[in-house]
C-alpha cells in the first residue's frame, strides 16, 4: 500500500465550471444535487472534511487477510485473534496515511491555499488542494511535508520497537507500521507526478526555468516513465529475487499489483498535465471579453419592443432600469425563450426579470480562475457586468462562460516556455 500524495491545482483536480459543476455535469440554472464527498465523512480536522471511500473497506479486508497470515507465521497459536490484530494494523496504517495527508493540508492552509477535502481510498489517500502554489519554494515544501511526516512516523515506530520484545503482538505491530510508513515515504519521494516527489521535481524545474508549466511537463513525463518502470521492473525484481512463491502465484500477484500502480501513476501524470494546460489558458476567460452588450429598458416595456430595441442596437441582453436609469433587474434569457412570439407584445419585461442584488454585479476586470470562483460561489444564469466606476458594461451569461471554458479545453496544447509567475 502507498499513499498517492496530494492533488494540487494541476494535480488532477480541474477547475469547476461557473454553475458549480465540472465539465460534463448539469447546466447552470438546473437544480444540482448536493455534492457528495466521496465516502463516509469521518470528521473535519482544521475545517477540512475527511472521507473514507468505499474502496477502503476492500483494501482493509485484504490487509487483514494478508497481515493475519504473516502474524500466524511469527506468532503461531493466536488463532482467530490474529485477524483482529491485523485489522487493528490496517486501521493504524491508514491513520498514518491520514497524518501524511494532514501534513499537506496544514501546509496548504498555512500558504492560504483552499483544501476541498481529504479522502482515504484504495491505494492510500489524497488531499484535494484547489489552488496552485504561488512560488516553487512553497510548492516544494507543500509536497515534501507529507513524506517527511511519514519518515518521522517510521522513526517513531522504530523507537517504540526498542521498548518491546520482537516476537510479541506489540513488536509485530510496531515493526509493520515502521516498514509501511517507510514504504509510503520512499514511494512518494519517487520523482514523478502525481507523487509528492514529482511535485518536488516540478518545483525544482519551475525554479530553474522560471515557468511552472515547464516544471509540470517535466514532472508529468517523468511520472509516465516511472509508471513504465514500475510495470516492468517490479515483476522482474520479484522474479530475480526468488520471491515468486510456489507455482508462480506470487509473480502473478506482483504483476497485477505493478499493473495497478503503473496505471494509477500514468493516469495521474496525464491528468496533472491536462489540468495544468487548462489552467494556463484560464486567463483567456475574462468578464470583459465574454460580456454581451445590453440595452436598458423600464419595467413596463413590452418584451417585443425591448427585443426590437436590442436588435437595432446590436445587443443580446436586456437590463431593467428604474426612472432614473439605475439598473434594478436582469431579464433572463430562458424567460425570453419561453414566451411565444405572438404573446411578446403583451408580456412586460418585468415579469421575466430577476431582481438585481449586489452579488449579481461582476467587475469587468475579473478574469481566469477569479472569475470562475466568483460565478461558482454566486450561482446564477446572468450577471450585470460593471466597471470600477459602477458604469454598466453589459450582461454576462453563464452559458457563454461555459462555452468559452469548453473551447479552451479543446484547444491544442502549445509549447511551454512563457513565464507565468515570479520565483522566490
Amino acid at each position: 500500500m502507498a499513499d498517492t500524495g496530494h492533488n494540487g491545482a494541476d494535480g488532477g483536480t480541474p477547475p469547476r465550471l461557473p454553475g458549480g459543476r465540472r465539465p460534463g455535469g448539469k447546466r447552470p440554472g438546473e437544480r444540482r444535487p448536493r455534492e457528495r464527498g466521496g465516502g463516509i465523512l469521518m470528521g473535519r480536522p482544521f475545517g477540512v472534511p475527511v472521507y473514507v471511500a468505499p474502496s477502503w473497506f476492500l483494501v482493509a479486508a485484504l490487509i487483514t487477510w494478508v497481515f493475519g497470515g504473516q502474524i500466524d507465521r511469527v506468532l503461531p497459536g493466536l488463532g482467530g485473534a490474529r485477524y483482529l490484530i491485523a485489522l487493528f494494523f490496517a486501521v493504524a496504517f491508514y491513520a498514518s496515511v491520514l497524518v501524511h495527508e494532514l501534513a499537506h493540508t496544514v501546509a496548504a492552509l498555512r500558504f492560504k491555499l483552499p483544501v476541498r477535502r481529504i479522502q482515504l481510498q484504495f491505494f492510500g489517500g489524497v488531499s484535494e488542494i484547489e489552488k496552485e502554489s504561488e512560488t516553487p519554494g512553497r510548492e516544494f515544501w507543500l509536497a515534501f511535508v507529507g513524506p517527511l511526516l511519514s519518515l518521522a512516523l517510521a522513526g517513531a515506530f522504530y523507537l517504540g520497537m526498542q521498548g518491546v520484545q520482537a516476537r510479541t503482538v506489540p513488536g509485530v505491530l510496531l515493526a509493520g507500521l515502521m516498514i509501511s510508513n517507510l514504504i509510503v515515504a520512499v514511494f512518494n519521494l519517487l520523482p514523478g507526478l502525481p507523487l509528492d516527489g514529482g511535485r518536488m521535481l516540478r518545483a525544482a524545474v519551475w525554479k530553474v526555468s522560471g515557468d511552472a508549466m515547464t516544471g509540470t511537463v517535466a514532472a508529468a513525463w517523468t511520472g509516465r516513465a516511472l509508471a513504465v518502470a514500475v510495470l516492468i521492473g517490479l515483476p522482474l525484481a520479484t522474479y530475480a529475487g526468488g520471491l515468486g512463491g510456489e507455482n508462480g502465484t506470487g509473480s502473478v500477484t506482483d504483476a497485477l499489483l505493478a499493473a495497478i500502480l503503473a496505471a494509477i501513476i500514468w493516469t495521474g501524470a496525464g491528468n496533472s498535465l491536462r489540468v495544468a494546460r487548462l489552467r494556463a489558458r484560464l486567463p483567456e476567460l475574462s468578464a470583459r471579453a465574454l460580456t454581451r452588450r445590453a440595452v436598458p429598458v423600464t419595467a413596463d416595456v413590452p418584451l417585443s419592443e425591448a427585443l426590437r430595441r436590442a436588435n437595432e442596437a446590436g445587443a443580446r441582453a436586456l437590463v431593467v432600469v428604474d426612472g432614473q436609469g439605475a439598473p434594478i433587474g436582469l431579464v433572463r434569457e430562458a424567460g425570453i425563450v419561453s414566451v411565444p412570439e405572438h404573446r411578446r407584445p403583451w408580456v412586460a419585461v418585468s415579469t421575466l426579470s430577476q431582481d438585481l442584488t449586489d452579488d449579481l454585479r461582476v467587475n469587468a476586470a475579473l478574469a481566469g480562475e477569479e472569475l470562475l470562483d466568483y460565478l461558482r460561489e454566486i450561482p446564477a444564469t446572468e450577471y450585470l457586468v460593471v466597471e470600477e466606476t459602477g458604469e454598466i458594461y453589459g450582461v454576462l451569461s453563464t452559458g457563454d462562460v461555459e462555452r468559452a471554458f469548453v473551447a479552451a479545453m479543446a484547444k491544442p496544447a502549445t509549447a511551454p516556455g512563457r513565464p507565468r509567475t515570479t520565483t522566490r
